[in-house]
Parts: C-alpha cells; sequence; structure tokens
C-alpha cells in the first residue's frame, strides 16, 4: 500500500478562509508590537543594581608631589635614556626662528668674540661644535657628540617700547628715535651685517650692534633681529651685504623687512643729508 502526497491540498482550501487566517495573524502581531511601545513609555526607569555614591578618590600630599613633579609643560626635561646638560661653552643665544611645514629652523647665536650670526642645524659654531636642532627657547648643540643645551639670554630684561612722537609718513614703518640722527658713518660704525645662511643657502643678513651700538637702537633694531628684504628685493646671497652698504648714502632712504622671531617688522632707515 502506496502513500501518496497530495500537492494541491491548499488550492482546494476556501480562499475566504486562508486569507482571513492571515489578517487575524497580522492583527496579532500588530497588537503586540503596540502594546511593547506602551510598555515601555509607561514603565518607568529605575536604577540598576544597588546604585550609592562614592566619594571622590583624592590622592595624598606624596602622590601629588609624585605626579607633578613629572610634569614638565616647556619641555626643559632631557629625552628618556639621557640627562641634560647645559653648555659651559661661552655662547649667547638670542633668537630662534621655526618653520613647522618644513621642520627646519635656525638661530641666533654670539660667539666668545660677542660676534652674532645665524646657524641653521648642522652648521659649525665654533671648531668641534656644530648645532644640532633649534627649540622655541633653547637650541640643542654637538660638541664633540656629546649634547649640550644653550638657552635663550634672558639676563636682561626686554626694552619697554616707548610710543612714537612723529610718525612717519608710511605708517607701517619703524621709524628711527627722535632724539638721534642716523648718518651713513654712524650706520657703518655702529651696525654689523652677517649673513644667515640655511641649508646651504643666504636666507637674510643678521644685524648686531658694533661700536657703541647707538645707530643700532636709533634704527629700531633687537637683537636678533635678521634683514630679509631690502628696498622689496629679497637676500639671496652673501653679497646683499655690499649692496646694501652701498645704499648708505647721505639723504638716502632704506625700506627694510626685518624678520623678529616669528613676526615681520618693517623698518624705514633715512639717513641724514648732512
Amino acid at each position: 500500500m502506496r502513500l501518496r502526497l497530495d500537492r494541491n491540498w491548499l488550492a482546494r482550501l476556501p480562499r475566504g478562509d486562508v486569507f482571513a487566517w492571515v489578517e487575524l495573524v497580522l492583527l496579532a502581531l500588530i497588537a503586540l508590537q503596540l502594546a511593547r511601545i506602551v510598555w515601555t513609555v509607561v514603565t518607568p526607569v529605575g536604577t540598576f543594581g544597588d546604585w550609592r555614591p562614592r566619594q571622590a578618590d583624592i590622592p595624598s600630599a606624596e602622590t601629588r608631589t609624585a605626579l607633578f613633579s613629572t610634569f614638565d609643560p616647556f619641555f626643559r626635561t632631557a629625552a628618556p635614556g639621557g640627562d641634560q646638560v647645559v653648555t659651559g661653552l661661552d655662547l649667547k643665544l638670542f633668537g630662534t626662528r621655526l618653520n613647522e611645514g618644513s621642520g627646519s629652523g635656525s638661530a641666533i647665536i654670539a660667539t666668545p668674540d660677542d660676534m652674532q650670526a645665524s646657524f641653521a642645524p648642522g652648521d659649525e659654531i665654533l671648531p668641534g661644535v656644530t648645532l644640532k636642532s633649534v627649540a622655541f627657547d633653547h637650541v640643542v648643540i654637538d660638541r664633540g657628540g656629546r649634547e649640550e643645551t644653550l638657552f635663550l639670554d634672558q639676563s636682561s630684561p626686554a626694552p619697554v617700547a616707548q610710543p612714537a612722537a612723529n610718525p612717519a609718513a608710511d605708517s607701517n614703518a619703524v621709524p628711527a628715535r627722535p632724539d638721534q640722527t642716523l648718518t651713513a658713518e654712524n650706520v657703518q660704525r655702529d651696525i654689523a651685517f652677517a649673513p644667515r645662511t640655511e641649508n646651504g643657502r643666504v636666507t637674510g643678513l643678521a644685524v648686531s650692534p658694533s661700536g657703541t651700538g647707538a645707530a643700532f637702537q636709533a634704527a629700531g633694531f633687537r637683537p636678533g633681529d635678521v634683514i630679509v628684504q631690502v628696498n622689496g628685493r629679497a637676500i639671496a646671497s652673501a653679497a646683499d651685504i655690499q649692496t646694501l652698504t652701498g645704499q648708505l648714502a647721505p639723504g638716502s632712504r632704506i625700506s627694510l623687512q626685518v624678520e623678529r622671531g616669528a613676526n615681520i617688522v618693517p623698518i624705514a632707515m633715512i639717513l641724514s643729508s648732512q
């Protein structure tokens, strides 16, 4: 005796009854979802588990002292694995320049003979002493394979700016002090120019006081200033020193763009005609 499965039994059922059952199942599901939504809305939400307030855990004085002793906001500590050594060489750091885009930089350093010059990483400052890296307030030098640190010279307070009594025609320029007269002779005597090199290329003229230094202050210069343009022309070689000194004539007016830290300051030198 063989049983045969009739595959058309569903088709012989009354269509009205099948659709009615499907509708009832769908309505039951919708009702169930509505009941769950209502239950979620009206049920108050309480705490989960055994909740109780906790007292703040305040560290002891010894713990706080040990914690803040390792805090170095100005990054003056040495790198891990080594001690920071402040150099004993007779060098003075007057200014630094950082280029965050290229990662390069330079520093204005005075050598033991009080001559200021601009140095880039890799340049030799003294025999056997090279500049290794530049930071915002110090530099690291390589002294015979030993790293030493040189910080900015802060032995003297910064000069206080005095308001100009009679501003020059160019409002953006820094005029000379009214109590000093600039002449070609005292400018050449009181201001020293030295090329600043970066990656073997001259990018400016570092200025420093020479002689009495009266014309250096009268012109509006500050220690660490670097001339980057003369009369709109960028400094590109050491020969620009002769070009600048050649323009120091009685009655001449020289427009300079000076790099002072992270700023560019315009300075106008107006030489007396006498």
